[in-house]
């Protein structure tokens, strides 16, 4: 029997923080409505040099190993191997609502849904971490999108052709936006369940300071328009060297 969920998870180094998204992932599994048997979790491997595939596979996940380091390659390559009718992706640094999977089915079940998100809030708060929350915000609430565990039907991200691999960083909001393009087309909505909000981590604020990331969002706005290379460079070091 197919499952009714497939969870992709990209993982690069991730073995110290995966356990405890697994944890939280099992956890709603076993709340689920349908059965846990009715969830697999995947966890993309993208590469890693540390222990996350075998961290993976100890504690009962699949594993798909993509060579490509780009975590769109690697949502990609998990998604290749699910067999659910649901496709969720979640970042391994995240824990899960012990609710998600109802959540996110309840929702999906709903006339003219063709996807959606689960939204976040941080593990911790601090005055740098609220006033980049902030910023950040305002365009959530525009545009009417999120993370967390984002969602869609596998069809549905078939058609898409998955997520953009030529795209280093924003890969999830191209991908979002293409969603929505067709669910207006198809006259279906992107929904947001914050009610079932994952916790995401704040390594990088613990690592670089509570306020780097206004200062950067500035520079890289800067360095995109006006000096690509810059950007680039610092898009390698930030998100995929982590310094």
């Amino acid at each position: 029997m197919l499952p009714r969920f497939s969870i992709v998870v990209p993982a690069y180094n991730e073995a110290r923080l995966l356990p405890r998204l697994i944890a939280t992932l099992q956890a709603a599994a076993q709340r689920y409505s349908g059965g846990p048997e009715q969830i697999e979790i995947i966890v993309a491997d993208n590469s890693s040099t540390d222990e996350t595939a075998a961290v993976a596979r100890n504690m009962g996940c699949q594993v798909a190993r993509v060579e490509r380091r780009a975590i769109a390659a690697a949502r990609n390559g998990g998604a290749q191997i699910a067999r659910g009718e649901i496709l969720g992706f979640v970042d391994a640094d995240m824990q899960v609502h012990p609710e998600t999977f109802d959540g996110i089915d309840g929702a999906i079940r709903r006339h003219g849904v063709i996807g959606g998100a689960t939204g976040v809030r941080p593990e911790r708060w601090s005055a740098g971490i609220a006033a980049t929350w902030a910023m950040v915000l305002p365009m959530v609430w525009l545009f009417g999108m999120d993370t967390g565990v984002v969602f869609c039907r596998r069809a549905d991200f078939l058609a898409l052709g998955g997520y953009r691999e030529d795209r280093l960083v924003a890969e999830d909001v191209d991908f979002l936006v293409r969603l929505k393009r067709r669910g207006w087309r198809q006259r279906q909505r992107f929904v947001r369940i914050p009610r079932f909000k994952a916790i995401v981590s704040m390594r990088k604020f613990d690592k670089h300071g509570d306020w780097h990331q206004i200062p950067s969002m500035v520079r890289l706005g800067w360095n995109l328009l006006f000096a690509k290379a810059k950007f680039d460079r610092e898009i390698q070091c930030y998100w995929y060297e982590d310094r």
